[in-house]
């Protein structure tokens, strides 16, 4: 192998399509199109003289050479990476883009109108949005600010604790209009529950709704919260929802106390090297200030 001849978006192609198994998967990494990343392989290969992947039934499966390759590409693209938020730190100015990554439910139902009022007051600042239940790798600049409910934030990571997300049990407002409220969880437990799909990863939530005759009475699971919003909307039965989504909401009324089990946090995040990176700082106070003087500030 030439090593002479491995250019950075070489190592870019190779990287990609090792880490994701297929050229349709590298393509969305690297926001080209499949044929492009074909076509860049197949010239790799024929300029190196060897072959980098063994093309399969269930996907592309490195060579040796291929592995070799990968891991170098890997290695580089920590040192790059690494680089880009040096160099990102060094920025003083309030301009530029912000990648941020947060939950569909959290955009939904409390960051729209937060986000909306920082563009009209720094208009040279760009947004980019990730709306995504997966957590995205904020070293490797998949996105650089992380809004996330969590208990437990990644050590690598800093930021702030913007304020406690509570949950309560929600019903449809005309078909609990008659009740006194508020009503003790367990007394609901001979109510048709909406629950969590097993596969939303809300661990928390999946065990509350086990106590008492919750789990048995669910026959109603979706993979979103938003989705199960709706069908307590809807009057498909009640649902354990974020009181920030939920109390806006006049179709629904709050049917319980909040459930302490499922208190979690609110964080802001990014990553150290992006501390004093003047529009990444900017963002952050103005989110947590809004944030805290709007919903958190009376959200008990």
């Amino acid at each position: 192998m030439n090593e002479q001849r491995v250019r950075w978006d070489d190592l870019q192609i190779v990287l990609a399509i090792a880490e994701t198994g297929s050229l349709s998967g590298a393509g969305r990494r690297l926001r080209t199109s499949h044929a492009t990343v074909y076509r860049r392989l197949a010239d790799m290969e024929q300029r190196l003289g060897v072959a980098l992947f063994h093309r399969t039934r269930s996907g592309y499966v490195q060579t040796t050479a291929g592995e070799d390759l990968a891991a170098a590409a890997a290695r580089v693209d920590v040192e790059v990476k690494g680089a880009e938020r040096r160099l990102a730190g060094q920025d003083l100015k309030l301009s530029g883009t912000i990648r941020v990554t947060t939950t569909d439910t959290l955009y939904a139902g409390l960051l729209s109108p937060i986000l909306a009022g920082f563009r009209q007051q720094f208009p040279d600042i760009e947004l980019e949005l990730v709306i995504s239940n997966q957590l995205h790798s904020l070293s490797r600049r998949e996105a650089d600010v992380a809004i996330r409910p969590t208990r437990k934030p990644p050590e690598t990571l800093v930021g702030r604790r913007v304020g406690d997300i509570i949950q309560a049990v929600y019903g449809q407002a005309e078909q609990w209009r008659a009740a006194t409220f508020p009503l003790p969880p367990d007394a609901l437990s001979g109510a048709q529950w909406i629950g969590p799909d097993p596969y939303m990863g809300d661990v928390a939530l999946e065990n509350w709704m086990a106590v008492s005759n919750r789990r048995s009475n669910t026959h109603y699971r979706l993979d979103s919260i938003l989705a199960i919003q709706q069908a307590v909307r809807d009057g498909a039965g009640v649902a354990a929802l974020p009181c920030y989504l939920a109390e806006g909401d006049d179709r629904l009324l709050r049917l319980t106390t909040p459930i302490r089990e499922l208190t979690t946090e609110l964080w802001l995040l990014t990553h150290p090297d992006f501390r004093r990176v003047a529009r990444m700082r900017q963002f952050m106070d103005y989110v947590a200030t809004a944030a805290r003087d709007g919903w958190f500030a009376h959200s008990a």
